[in-house]
């Protein structure tokens, strides 16, 4: 291989031609400064002269512009549209998950808008919208589709109307969600569109993400506009077919390549007005990208609770996003200008500017790609007299050098650090600006490098079980269990997350959560359900204790007239909440398993796969139902070949079974074991199955409305003497 630092192979050291193509794919321009097959750019990323090329880059990159917005036939009527512009303001938009603490108490049994808003307030400042989030990662539990969800939270949509509402009190705009993928559950009365529409009007939503989709439809868009309730479009993924830049006006941007060079966003370049919401879910050190957000002068989707994994902001990227954001919110109407100028020439190596220009002022937003401070000369720009120029990141006035009619600046950048700057015309006036710089004053105070910047996962806690009273026999319709060492091993099945650590859960021998679990156990002797309860135990329940839920949403949704439905009477009960599955066991002097215990009881001694050994068969469960629709499930002693060592019955494949809970300071979720016999089709996103013994599903928990499931039920142990 050549050496690059070899003299003798003459490689280039300075880079003056760019050639920009007339055909571009891809959510980031080419950067410019990087010979086109130059194979040491890596290597030699510190031969790159920016400088010498951007010019061209930019010139070049402008014709490619006016070309391409002619060639997808580009009007801009809907980013004139007064009642859509507030997108162009967007700078910090957060997807929350319902199932989200600070946004629902379970107990108080009420919304806590305000809890959850003033959570972001204190730690980066707050957010412009959100994206209320209650569909993946539990929809295919059953036949539930994704608005379906939306009618069982807690008041139903009236109750998620008020939580809108509170939402726009504070000032921030509201998302809901739609996916294409959603075709194994239940069919929709309408299509996905006039649905969504429909449900937006109900609540008073102000906009529609598009989950999995580059560039939503035009359908959306314009049945919403038809009910009066014109909606901003944001497609998770970038856009791909570009003429969808027409409708929506927002979208979200993720991976941006980290280079020496920091990229340029293909769609605001194609259109400044257009918002791109940066979204890096799994990120721990955000640095790069809120370089980039700050370098392209777009928002950035500022989302912790991930499918129940808290992904938190460390200490300093939080600043960092505060910082950002208020000087995105306080100079926004440069941040649309239509002459907004990436890679502003600067004066010192690794230091990159963009430009954006008003009649009134012009703001300059500046990043350090270098690792140590970069202190001294850092802009040249052309003087107007009576102009005066403020560092805006530090909330200080600057005095400039003047170099014939250029005003040469400096001013100090941390490592990896920003900086901006505001040129403003003698008698133009910013209304709040002096205020505005007393706020970055005293934030400057603190440098971001002394934030910590090391993540940690959220702590876990495994909610307690309270003991029966100890029974030496096994009382009726029980399995005693005896005493013995069990090797306890078992592994999420989470669609996403991978092995990070604060997925899945913390047992209480654990220093934190993760997917894969191994603990050798002492199990003390206990009873166990041969089967789950059934329609007609639970019935007996009902009539005896004459107990029912507060929050009675779906609550024995199957059931006719107050009872189970005829040759439903030994099919295990459904449509119960882990609040009525304690309640029962409660009345019966039993408890809900620890989910050890269940799995020592499917499992015994030998590490089987399956209750009945090692082999799946599938004569011995319930059949699948691949169907939109659910069925009712099997009678509870269906397959009494499929006993456990134990001869405990119905432990796989009929319906899933409630064991333990867990909760950290956001998100509560329950271990469910067994699975069910519904296979939802169409898409790999649904709740996924886990029939082996050695697989759990965890399953997020908001409130008994929306937790109750046609696909799960429960049984119950006893202490034993």
């Amino acid at each position: 291989m050549t050496d690059p630092n070899d003299d003798r192979d003459d490689p280039p050291r300075v880079i003056h031609e760019f050639k920009f193509s007339h055909v571009t794919t891809g959510r980031y321009l080419p950067t410019p400064g990087k010979a086109p097959g130059w194979p040491f750019a890596e290597i030699g990323h510190w031969t790159m002269d920016v400088d010498g090329s951007v010019d061209d880059w930019v010139r070049e990159l402008a014709d490619w512009r006016r070309e391409h917005l002619v060639r997808i036939g580009y009007d801009d009527a809907n980013y004139r549209r007064p009642e859509l512009q507030w997108a162009q303001r967007n700078f910090v938009h957060a997807q929350m998950m319902v199932e989200d603490r600070y946004f629902y108490d379970p107990v108080a049994r009420r919304y806590t808008v305000d809890r959850y808003l003033d959570d972001l307030e204190r730690r980066f400042g707050g957010i412009d919208s959100v994206l209320i989030w209650f569909v993946y990662p539990n929809i295919g539990i059953d036949d539930r589709n994704k608005t379906d969800l939306a009618h069982d939270l807690p008041g139903g949509l009236e109750g998620l109307r008020s939580a809108v509402d509170d939402f726009h009190r504070r000032g921030v705009r509201v998302f809901l969600p739609t996916m294409p993928w959603d075709h194994g559950t239940r069919p929709s009365e309408a299509s996905d569109w006039q649905s969504m529409a429909t449900l937006v009007e109900s609540v008073g939503a102000d906009g529609i993400n598009g989950d999995t989709y580059n560039g939503v439809p035009r359908a959306f868009f314009d049945a919403c506009d038809a009910v009066g309730r014109p909606v901003v479009l944001q497609p998770e993924s970038t856009i791909s077919a570009e003429e969808q830049l027409i409708w929506n006006v927002q979208s979200w941007g993720k991976k941006a390549p980290n280079e020496p060079v920091p990229p340029v966003a293909k769609f605001k370049w194609l259109e400044p007005r257009h918002m791109i919401n940066y979204e890096n879910r799994w990120g721990r050190d955000r640095q790069h990208d809120l370089q980039y957000i700050f370098f392209n002068g777009i928002g950035y989707n500022a989302w912790e609770n991930v499918w129940g994994i808290w992904n938190a902001f460390t200490p300093r990227d939080a600043e960092t996003l505060r910082r950002i954001a208020s000087i995105e919110r306080q100079f926004a109407p440069a941040l649309v200008s239509m002459a907004w100028r990436p890679y502003e020439r600067t004066r010192q190596a690794g230091v990159f500017a963009s430009r954006f220009p008003l009649e009134a002022y012009t703001l300059w937003t500046v990043i350090n790609r270098n690792e140590y401070v970069v202190d001294g000369e850092q802009l040249a720009i052309p003087h107007v007299e009576g102009t005066r120029y403020v560092d805006v990141w530090n909330g200080v006035t600057l005095t400039p050098r003047l170099d014939d009619e250029q005003a040469v600046l400096s001013f100090a950048l941390e490592g990896k650090g920003f900086g901006a700057v505001l040129a403003l015309r003698e008698g133009a006036s910013i209304d709040g600006l002096d205020d505005f710089l007393a706020t970055m004053r005293r934030l400057a105070e603190t440098p971001l490098s002394s934030l910590s910047a090391t993540w940690h996962s959220l702590p876990q806690r495994q909610v307690p079980i309270a003991p029966t009273l100890p029974q030496a026999q096994a009382p009726e319709g029980m399995v005693s269990i005896p005493a013995g060492e069990f090797d306890f091993v078992v592994g999420g099945v989470e669609i996403e997350g991978q092995t990070w650590e604060g997925n899945d859960v913390q047992y209480p021998w654990e220093p934190s959560a993760r997917r894969h679990h191994r603990q050798r156990m002492q199990v003390a002797a206990f009873h166990i359900d041969r089967t789950p309860v059934t329609n007609a135990q639970f019935a007996a329940f009902l009539a005896d204790s004459g107990w029912w839920p507060a929050d009675d949403h779906h609550f024995l949704h199957h059931w006719q007239g107050g009872e189970p439905p005829a040759g439903w009477e030994n099919k295990p009960v459904t449509w119960v909440a882990l609040e009525d599955a304690r309640a029962y066991a409660a009345w019966a002097g039993k408890r809900l398993p620890h989910e050890w215990e269940w799995q020592y009881a499917a499992q015994g001694t030998d590490g089987r796969r399956y209750p009945w050994g090692d082999a799946w068969r599938d004569d011995l469960v319930p059949s699948p139902n691949r169907g939109r629709i659910l069925r009712a499930p099997a009678d509870v002693e269906a397959f009494p070949e499929a006993a456990s060592p134990f001869g405990v019955l119905d432990l796989v494949g009929n319906v899933w079974q409630w064991t333990d809970e867990y909760e950290d300071e956001h998100t509560r979720s329950a271990i469910l074991r067994g699975g069910s016999a519904y296979q939802p089709q169409t898409s790999h996103w649904y709740f996924p199955q886990a029939y082996r013994l050695d697989h759990h599903g965890k399953y997020l928990l908001m409130a008994p409305c929306k937790d109750r499931s046609g696909c799960v039920g429960f049984r119950c142990v006893v202490d034993a003497a």
